[in-house]
């Protein structure tokens, strides 16, 4: 069996990689010539743990290849971004144009699955928009018996446990049509030890909103407590650990916001679709999005208390101990700082080797832990890496913003 994977960042690469460990002839593709050639050189660009072991003997053996177009196969397999537009309207180019490109490898019994998280109805669009290229094969939205197979298998993964979790978290599968969820589980079921769950396409689109969407309620909650005890006087931490001592109440730890590629941009598009239904939804994103303000007012207001000629800022990440940065609160904060002070500005961030090019500027450098400690005035903490555990500052020149001291 032959499968093409298109887009190999933190979903396409591992899943790819274990395809390739169990046998199957794999050629991943990629827009970006660099990760294309890291790739055939047995190499990872992402930091994730087993990634790259996995990588090198998937492609010294000869299953693993990647390449910057597609190619035929059995399985097509799309995971690219699917970010927002600035209105919050859901952007699906990207899952267009990968559709565009395997439209002329198509052949009659393949499957195609999307794995990118989708605004409902995207699977049925792919199907769609496919027969409109390909009008000499039936497909699934309007055949009963149909040439191509269509399916939308969304991942479940944490950051940092991506292979494993992979492997053993249950999956959900939705076809356009019970036939496409039945060859979909089939292929799935050659890696995954977790149960295989068949529904419909839309329902299993809406599945994978509605998980983060929940979690983003949660965080939210955490968060505008966290706003609430600042006015209050109160210590919120305390407050949530004595909360959670009730047998049926589970607080989560406030953070500087919500980042990574999922819950915060999934729940816009519930609410972009659903804007009338999805009030709370869309109040949990505008809190969510209110601390990341929040934490830039604080640091501001130290900043202009005292004239602080070095600052260090410790951690980039989305969340701990990764490499993500994406829609990272902690980015657009110190970006905000950044742009604000002529200060000496040592960041922190012991998963990345260089910093990104927003915050490229001449008074801005990535440095060691240690560095930062011994160079700078006042730190800022916005990450709670392991790294940064038991460290030995002053309570004044210190601004915590995850209770780094209790993690």
């Amino acid at each position: 069996m032959k499968v093409c994977v298109i887009g190999l960042g933190y979903i396409g690469l591992p899943t790819a990689a274990i395809f390739a460990q169990k046998g199957l002839e794999v050629l991943g593709v990629d827009t970006n010539p660099t990760i294309v050639d890291t790739i055939n050189q047995a190499k990872t660009h992402i930091i994730e743990p087993e990634l790259d072991k996995l990588v090198f003997e998937s492609v010294k053996q000869g299953f693993l290849k990647a390449s910057l177009k597609p190619n035929y196969a059995d399985v097509f397999i799309i995971c690219v971004p699917t970010p927002f537009k600035q209105n919050h309207q859901p952007n699906i180019d990207y899952i267009q144009q990968a559709s565009k490109a395997i439209a002329k490898y198509l052949q009659k019994g393949n499957l195609v699955l999307l794995e990118s998280t989708s605004p409902c109805g995207t699977t049925e669009k792919i199907s769609q928009y496919l027969s409109t290229i390909r009008e000499d094969l039936k497909f699934p939205h309007n055949n009963k018996q149909p040439d191509i197979f269509v399916a939308y298998t969304p991942e479940r993964v944490l950051p940092g446990s991506i292979l494993k979790e992979l492997v053993e978290n249950d999956r959900i599968i939705g076809g356009i049509t019970t036939q496409c969820t039945k060859k979909a589980i089939e292929l799935y079921k050659i890696f995954v030890k977790g149960e295989c769950i068949p529904t419909d396409a839309k329902t299993a689109e809406m599945t994978k909103l509605t998980e983060n969407a929940f979690r983003d309620v949660n965080i939210a909650f955490a968060n505008e407590l966290s706003l609430i005890c600042e006015e209050a006087g109160i210590d919120v931490y305390t407050l949530i650990k004595l909360a959670n001592h009730h047998p049926r109440v589970n607080i989560l730890k406030p953070s500087c916001g919500v980042g990574g590629h999922c819950i915060a941009v999934d729940p816009w598009f519930i609410i972009s679709d659903f804007p009338k239904q999805s009030k709370l939804i869309k109040t949990a994103r505008e809190v969510n999005d209110y601390k990341i303000h929040f934490v830039t007012q604080k640091i501001t207001h130290r900043l202009l208390q005292k004239d602080y000629k070095k600052i260090a800022i410790l951690g980039l990440s989305f969340k701990p101990d990764i490499d993500d940065l994406r829609e990272s609160p902690a980015v657009k904060i110190t970006k905000t700082i950044i742009s604000d002070t002529q200060r000496e500005i040592f960041i922190v961030e012991p998963h990345i080797k260089h910093l990104p090019q927003e915050l490229s500027y001449p008074n801005v450098r990535l440095c060691t832990l240690q560095e930062a400690l011994d160079e700078s005035q006042l730190i800022i903490i916005l990450v709670a890496h392991k790294a940064f555990l038991n460290l030995n500052i002053p309570t004044q020149e210190i601004l915590d913003f995850v209770n780094i001291r209790e993690v």
